[in-house]
């Protein structure tokens, strides 16, 4: 096993550790393949996690990253494509794959790798970001600007949606995993 394989293994150990200790089942689900975020060029792989602990849940859709997601490999020139998107090898992008196919190209499609626990527990919101204006400082928006606005309520929110999940330590813990 290499370092990174290594490194990538313990740190996903410590996110499962953390879900075992708290009583919380995490399931991920392919959703699709296309754009998840509003200014995305680039097409990836969309999964719904939900997290559960007793009664109460959190479900949200995640965009995996675009080098862990889906992609086509042509079995003759062994060129990887995407649809609809930017190249995730530095390759070619397809915009209508039947005119390609019918072309005589052979292509497989490579499935794209699931996110671990790891990957989505470090992408949460674990800290309250404060009010509007704080949070566009801090993380350079315009106070002026609709897109910063919906940003910042749906951070708020699942910031919320995890305080609802776990106690304040467990969140310190959360905090924790990187």
């Amino acid at each position: 096993m290499n370092t990174t394989t290594q490194v990538t293994t313990d740190y996903n150990a410590q996110a499962k550790a953390f879900l075992t200790q708290t009583g919380v089942t995490f399931n991920c689900e392919f959703l699709k393949h296309g754009k998840h975020f509003d200014n995305d060029k680039e097409t990836r792989d969309i999964y719904k996690i939900t997290l559960t602990r007793g009664k109460r849940s959190y479900s949200f859709n995640f965009g995996q990253s675009i080098m862990d997601s889906q992609y086509y490999k042509d079995s003759v020139h062994g060129r990887t494509y995407t649809l609809n998107g930017g190249c995730r090898t530095g390759n070619y992008s397809i915009i209508d794959i039947d005119k390609y196919l019918k072309g005589g190209q052979k292509l497989s499609l490579i499935k794209g790798v699931k996110p671990n626990e790891y990957d989505v527990l470090t992408c949460l919101q674990k800290y309250d970001v404060g009010t509007f204006e704080n949070f566009c400082g801090e993380f350079g928006y315009d106070t002026d600007s609709r897109t910063a606005e919906k940003t910042y309520n749906a951070v708020c929110d699942e910031y919320k949606q995890l305080c609802a999940i776990f106690s304040d330590d467990e969140i310190e813990q959360l905090q924790e995993i990187q």
